[in-house]
Parts: C-alpha cells; structure tokens; sequence
C-alpha cells in the first residue's frame, strides 16, 4: 500500500508522461507536414514509448491498491521552427521529466516506500537513455547546420528506429 501523498505523485506523473506523449505526437505531426518522415516516425515511437511509461505508472498506482487517476492534459504546441530547436525542447522537456522522477526518488526515500523506490529505479536509468539520445541528435543537427544533405541524411537515419518491444 502506498501513502495518499505518494498515490498523489505517482498520478502527477501519468499527466506528465501523458503530457509527453503528447508533444512527441504533435512534432510527429509537424515533421510529416514539413517532409521529414523519418523524423516523423521517430517522434511517433517516442509517442508509444512514453504511453507505455504512462502505463507503468498507471498498472504500479493499481497493483498498490491505491486508485490511477488519468488527469486532464494540456495541449502542446503544433508548430515548431527546426528539427534543431525541436530536439533542444526534447531535450529541455526530458529534463523536466528527470527532475519529476527524482523528485519521486527523493519522496520514496523520505516514506521509506522501498516498493516504490525500486520500481522508479526503471525510470531513473531510463531518463540517462532519453537525455544521452537527445544529445546525440542535437550534436548530429548541429554538425549539419543548415546542409540539407545533412538533414537528408539524418532523417533517413532517423526512419530506421525500431520500436521498443513493451518492457
């Protein structure tokens, strides 16, 4: 059984994984509006991959016998200047996430919830993958600069991503 401050936080997450989800299928959307389906498709399984997050979240709150709640989420924008710019808010945006997850760290250690604590373990090591991966496409779009050769290139790089079997 978990704390009702705990149930609290762990359903503050599901907004946000949500909430992710959501921004990855909105610049989805954008960079098949622009041409870029590799992009596209990248963003599209960053969607799945964060509703699957949601999800564990979602499964842990119940297995706890405690009550998911599925808020509401705000809309992300739609449109976005650069696949540059739209990794740096990736970035920023995982950033955010980590901040949320160790702050779920922090409170399963004050409650001393080991249950809780060994379960966002998952989450803390994948938050290092989800910020190494933005990294290294940032570093990739900034080698490139505005070369569309470059950009060519990464978007075809990016269409062979394959999808993360649910974990």
């Amino acid at each position: 059984m978990i704390s009702q401050s705990m149930q609290d936080a762990l359903n503050l997450q599901i907004q946000h994984e949500i909430y992710s989800a959501h921004l990855y299928l909105a610049m989805s959307s954008h960079c098949e509006s622009e041409g870029l389906k590799g992009f596209a498709h990248w963003f599209k399984l960053q969607y799945d991959e964060e509703m699957m997050h949601a999800m564990k979240f979602y499964d842990y709150i119940q297995d706890q016998g405690a009550k998911a709640i599925v808020p509401a989420i705000e809309a992300p924008p739609a449109e976005f200047d650069s696949p540059l710019l739209m990794f740096e808010e990736v970035l920023k945006h995982e950033q955010f996430v980590t901040a949320r997850i160790n702050d779920l760290v922090d409170l399963s250690l004050s409650e001393k919830d080991h249950a809780t604590h060994i379960f966002l373990q998952w989450f803390v090591t994948e938050q290092v993958e989800e910020e190494a991966t933005a990294n290294d496409i940032i570093d990739q779009l900034k080698m490139v600069g505005s070369e569309k050769t470059g950009l060519f290139m990464i978007n075809r790089e990016m269409a062979s991503r394959a999808a993360v079997p649910a974990q």
